[in-house]
């Protein structure tokens, strides 16, 4: 019984030594390629290119008279309630009454205009980004299938780490400049690639609604 015991133990041990003899021949399974894959800053390069420098440029052209007339409007309302402020010693209570109706009349109007505004201005500007959106999509993905590329992805969703090697936003922007020219557009920029992509060019906002001064 104990020498069967034994010879099991010298079999197991043999058996063990034999498989790792074979494990430290075989060749180490290839590591499989990783795949192909950009990122680039989806806003930048929609505001960036040509026709998104004219597309804000006429919106902001567009609305232009209705920020005038709002900015006029919180003048008027400055210069009552400045009179308030300066007349209070002097003013009867009836025509102070009456100037601050008129204050009150004026915020309501200009709060209405502002809200009117700014609802226009949003729905304009999200016309003008949809169709820019349409187009760079078609320039991204043509990027992407003559590069190899298996997946192309905003820079929002590097939060953590993306080597810049990884960025095509300056490549896109020259692509869809290319593809989509403006008349008397400036040059498209060059193919090199900074080591950050640029800064995009700001959309016209809305404003801030203008906080009423009790006089």
């Amino acid at each position: 019984m104990k020498n069967s015991v034994k010879a099991l133990a010298v079999s197991g041990t043999l058996l063990l030594a034999a498989a790792g003899a074979m494990a430290q021949g075989s060749p180490a399974p290839a590591t499989a390629p990783l795949p192909k894959i950009a990122y680039l800053d989806v806003r930048t390069a929609l505001l960036s290119t040509a026709e998104g420098r004219q597309m804000a440029a006429e919106i902001q052209s567009q609305f232009a008279p209705k920020q005038a007339d709002m900015d006029n409007l919180r003048k008027q309302i400055e210069d009552i309630q400045n009179g308030l402020t300066t007349g209070a010693r002097t003013l009867s209570d009836e025509e102070r009454a009456r100037r601050e109706r008129q204050i009150q009349r004026l915020q309501q109007q200009g709060q209405r205009k502002q809200e009117e505004y700014k609802q226009e201005l949003d729905e304009v500007q999200q016309d003008a980004i949809e169709k820019l959106s349409r187009k760079m999509g078609e320039v991204i993905s043509r990027h992407a299938r003559e590069n190899g590329l298996l997946m192309v992805m905003d820079a929002q969703v590097c939060n953590i780490y993306c080597s810049t090697q990884l960025d095509i936003t300056q490549d896109i922007i020259r692509l869809y400049d290319q593809a989509y020219p403006v008349k008397g557009a400036a040059a498209a920029p060059g193919t090199a690639k900074p080591a950050a992509a640029r800064p995009a060019a700001q959309p016209p906002a809305s404003p801030a609604p203008a906080k009423p001064t009790k006089p």
